[in-house]
């Protein structure tokens, strides 16, 4: 009986594999061609990243609630989407898998920001902030995990924030779903380390995107011009700069690259150019 039920499973490997060379050989896609999932793709971050894996051979699916643009890769799939939305995460997916059956990595980069006083903020500012930077990540590995699994494992890469670890005033709600996605990265990892799913965070320091220069209007860098305010945030640093996009798109690509960090799951990597490694008073 046992051996009847293994020969099963065997024959439904075999079948599954099958369909899926088919696929591959029907859309002329490589069969060691890896696939990404990106979300908050039409960013600042977000961009750079989709350039630097699909430079680097990887097809992408790029996620935002803005359009990307005419320069997505070609051989990839743009979808817009609000990822907030639960119902919008299952079209997504079905999108996802019409074009891929498979998935290699995930990089849950999508965010939003809300710059205010704590006592200011409303409940639904609150919430919206908890949907688009902490549910979502939830709702999104629970549907790839399956399509992860079928290509024999992957990686997840969670970008979260310095805020989660160190932060300063008016900025509470980000900060604290940025500190939740933290945790969260670690209890996936270990949940999903007997699938062969790595799990790791990375925690970008300031970072010249448009949600950067908005967040800028806080008065933590005082209140010049955006060229003065960015050279005063670049002097908090010990580099003494403000990072680049394209900087932590090669740190995204090194957590999800598993022969760059196969040893590694359920950490943070702080990519901040020196600024938590400073007293505050010094």
């Amino acid at each position: 009986m046992v051996l009847l039920e293994i020969k099963s499973v065997e024959k439904l490997i075999d079948a599954h594999d099958a369909q899926l060379l088919n696929y591959l050989k029907a859309t002329e896609i490589d069969p060691m061609t890896k696939t990404v999932l990106i979300t908050g793709a039409g960013g600042g971050i977000g961009r750079a990243t989709v350039r630097h894996f699909a430079a680097n051979g990887w097809l992408v699916i790029g996620v935002d609630r803005a359009e990307f643009g005419d320069d997505f890769p070609q051989n990839g799939r743009f979808i817009k989407a609000d990822i907030s939305n639960p119902e919008s995460t299952e079209q997504i997916f079905e999108q996802a898998r019409a074009f891929q059956p498979t998935l290699h990595a995930l990089v849950n980069n999508a965010a939003v920001q809300v710059a205010k006083p704590l006592v200011e903020t409303t409940v639904e500012e609150w919430d919206a902030v908890m949907a688009s930077n902490l549910r979502s990540v939830f709702l999104f590995v629970k549907l790839a995990h399956p399509l992860m699994k079928a290509a024999g494992g992957g990686a997840i890469v969670n970008v979260s924030s310095v805020h989660a670890i160190q932060t300063s005033a008016n900025i509470a709600a980000y900060a604290a779903s940025k500190g939740g996605l933290l945790a969260l990265t670690r209890a996936m990892a270990i949940e999903f380390a007997p699938d062969n799913i790595r799990v790791n965070a990375i925690l970008p320091g300031a970072v010249d995107t448009p949600m950067l220069r908005a967040g800028l209007g806080r008065g933590h860098v005082g209140q010049g011009d955006m060229q003065e305010r960015l050279d005063n945030l670049a002097r908090k640093t010990v580099s003494g700069k403000v990072g680049k996009p394209e900087e932590i798109a090669r740190a995204i690509y090194f957590l999800a690259d598993n022969e760059q960090s196969s040893f590694m799951t359920g950490q943070a990597l702080v990519v901040d150019g020196g600024a938590t490694a400073r007293l505050s008073t010094e």
